[in-house]
């Protein structure tokens, strides 16, 4: 695959523009545990404002098909809260997770992480996204 086109579907896994170019420009990768270390290495030395970057592309945290409304209305106060206080939206990696367990995980570390500083809270937001970003590596066309 061409680098710009690596780049673009890289952008997908993890939004950081620097990570991006970063794991393109050491393609190839001879395996996937290869592929997940330079990732992980590229995702430990984002900055501030590269974590703020990839944020800045993730959406909500989507609950799973038959959630009951109640789950969705405290699930949308709870992401209402969390972006007025920290100006992104909440990230969790939910790949090991059951499906019918994860609206209630996801309202417990919403509410948990609401209480942490902004510092703090960008750094376990920063971590999410590199959890995510290994989950999302794994089921790319890469």
């Amino acid at each position: 695959m061409p680098a710009d086109e690596a780049e673009r579907t890289l952008l997908a896994c993890c939004g950081s523009s620097h990570w991006a170019r970063r794991i393109a420009a050491h393609r190839p990768y001879p395996d996937l545990d290869a592929l997940l270390a330079a990732s992980d290495e590229a995702a430990y030395d984002l900055t501030p404002a590269d974590v703020t970057e990839a944020l800045a592309c993730e959406s909500l945290t989507l609950l799973p098909e038959g959630a009951y409304s109640a789950a969705h209305t405290a699930l949308s106060a709870a992401h209402a809260a969390y972006e007025s206080r920290f100006g992104h939206v909440f990230v969790i990696c939910l790949d090991d997770t059951p499906a019918e367990e994860s609206p209630d995980l996801v309202l417990t570390e919403i509410s948990a992480r609401l209480s942490n500083d902004p510092d703090k809270e960008l750094t376990l937001a920063a971590e999410e996204l590199r959890r995510l970003t290994r989950g999302r590596l794994t089921r790319s066309p890469l």
